[in-house]
């Protein structure tokens, strides 16, 4: 791996679905989270893919479960070894998850090494831009101090809009958080979720239908840029590839416009607390 001038590496665990070129690309690691099968456990995006989960989900729906404080461990020791001695972590949201609290754990005990991990307050690409633009800003040569203040500082400007096709695996999974119209299911009622300012996840619309909840998400998103010119996107899909390419071919113009575009499926981690049919958009602005 690379290193960059200032000795400073950038870490996400694998819900920051980062695709592998932007990682190669900017020398990000990655930290797999776990699934769990009653007889194996695979670690996320590594040993298992979204396919295989997705494909697996008629005979059992498998738990996740954080990384093993002994892999956090390890990882950081890996970084070390690779001639870094500052380290900022991108985890997802502390709302959602109990990884930024390992991550903090862990890093809390390693003497040898300057870790801060940033609760992203987010999932998915939306963490994950927040890792991006931490190595871009490490790639233009701040020191350690600005890159954390301005990493810190951009949390704010994520955001996540995503809409799934049933709401029974975030239930099961008790992801559920504030999202209201569980009972609008029979009236084809579907939320447009997000992050809240908490990092839970939070219903930011209903709509009725699964055509109306595209469009939605689309309205917001260009709310949201509003007249930005520099931010990243990301279109996002859990087994609804088609979907997507539907909601990227109405997003054209701001897919030409953006700084970093981002494509692909959700982690399986992720797939599995959404079940198949996920379509989302991910939004970050950045400084004029």
């Amino acid at each position: 791996m690379q290193m960059n001038n200032n000795r400073i590496a950038v870490l996400a665990d694998s819900c920051n679905d980062i695709p592998q070129e932007l990682m190669d690309k900017y020398h990000i690691y990655t930290l797999p989270l776990m699934i769990n099968y009653k007889n194996a456990s695979y670690r996320d995006r590594v040993d298992i893919t979204p396919e295989e989960v997705y494909a697996r989900f008629q005979e059992e729906i498998p738990k996740t479960s954080l990384p093993l404080p002994e892999d956090i461990a390890a990882m950081f020791k890996k970084i070390k070894d690779d001639g870094f001695d500052r380290l900022i972590v991108s985890s997802i949201s502390s709302g959602l998850s109990g990884t930024c609290q390992a991550l903090k754990l862990v890093a809390d005990g390693i003497e040898d090494m300057e870790i801060v991990v940033i609760d992203t307050l987010n999932i998915a690409i939306a963490s994950g831009f927040i890792a991006l633009y931490a190595a871009e800003l490490i790639e233009k040569g701040f020191d350690f101090e600005t890159v954390i203040q301005k990493t810190q500082a951009a949390v704010k400007n994520a955001t996540i809009l995503f809409g799934v096709a049933s709401l029974e695996y975030l239930i099961k999974g008790g992801r559920i958080g504030k999202v209201s119209g569980i009972l609008g299911s029979a009236l084809n009622i579907k939320p447009i979720i997000s992050c809240n300012d908490d990092g839970i996840y939070d219903t930011v619309a209903k709509v009725r239908g699964r055509k109306q909840s595209i469009q939605k998400m689309i309205e917001l998103t260009r709310e949201k840029l509003g007249d930005h010119k520099n931010y990243y996107l990301a279109v996002c899909h859990g087994d609804a590839y088609t979907e997507m390419l539907g909601m990227k071919e109405q997003l054209q113009d701001l897919v030409a416009g953006a700084k970093i575009y981002v494509e692909g499926q959700i982690s399986p981690v992720l797939g599995v607390h959404t079940g198949p049919g996920l379509l989302g958009i991910g939004i970050m602005l950045l400084e004029d």
